[in-house]
């Protein structure tokens, strides 16, 4: 007999503990059917992307185009550079540094026609072309 007192409670219980892993196995389904709907929500193609386009600089940013050239200081620029300039050679290059060492530099570009060698031929040719810088 108590054997079979045994016997006739391991259903009821078995029964219980089955309801009870079935609730939790429905409940870690639908956390991961909830978690599942989250992400896609979050992450779904369909979520409006922001997107920002940058502007192009206007000319008062202090960037000049590309396509026009950088001015030469001609109170530092070397030998080299100044020859670079048209109607501008090896000895006017010379002549124009000595100038600006004796007069402490250019205060102004039309200075430059002071320079022996340099008329205002050459001044119209290069005058778009050097600065004086500050």
């Amino acid at each position: 007999m108590l054997g079979e007192a045994n016997t006739r409670r391991l259903p009821v219980t078995a029964g219980k503990l089955d309801r009870f892993w079935a609730l939790i196995t429905l409940l870690l389904i639908a956390v991961i059917v909830i978690g599942g709907v989250i992400a896609w929500q979050h992450y779904s193609p369909n979520h409006p992307i922001k997107i920002t386009l940058l502007e192009e600089p206007n000319a008062t940013d202090g960037v000049s185009p590309p396509d026009q050239p950088q001015k030469i200081d001609i109170n530092r620029a070397e030998s080299w550079l100044l020859e670079a300039l048209p109607g501008i050679g090896p000895s006017k290059a010379q002549a124009i540094i000595a100038y600006r060492q004796q007069n402490e530099g250019f205060s102004h570009i039309t200075e430059i026609t002071e320079v022996a060698g340099i008329g205002q031929a050459i001044y119209d040719d290069i005058k778009d072309l050097i600065t004086v810088g500050d």
